[in-house]
């Protein structure tokens, strides 16, 4: 009995997430779902869309669009990061003082 009541739950909650599923679906389609604009041959309609503004970190002081990379990332070996992040730790002053306490 207790298998059967398992079994008609597990049905039941699968049922409405079904449900749920499909109906946001539906939902997604209706808001993604692109009406054609009738007035798009007319000048008022073309200065009544907003233009598409850049990023201000993708443009330079006088607001024209820049070609060059913002960050360049160089790859380290995990040696070498350890090495680097050592010499940073040994020549800080908490790791001096570690160096001299060691030894």
């Amino acid at each position: 009995m207790f298998h059967f009541l398992f079994i008609l739950a597990f049905g039941i909650i699968a049922t409405i997430a079904a449900v749920n599923l499909v109906r946001s679906f539906m939902m997604l389609s209706n808001e993604t779902r692109v009406y054609p604009n009738f007035q798009s041959n007319t000048q008022g309609a073309q200065s009544q869309r907003p233009r598409p503004t850049p990023h201000p970190e993708m443009v330079d002081d006088l607001g024209q669009p820049i070609n060059e990379p913002l960050l360049v990332v160089r790859s380290l070996d995990v040696e070498d990061a350890r090495q680097r992040l050592d010499n940073l730790y040994n020549s800080s002053p908490s790791g001096e003082n570690n160096q001299e306490e060691d030894a």
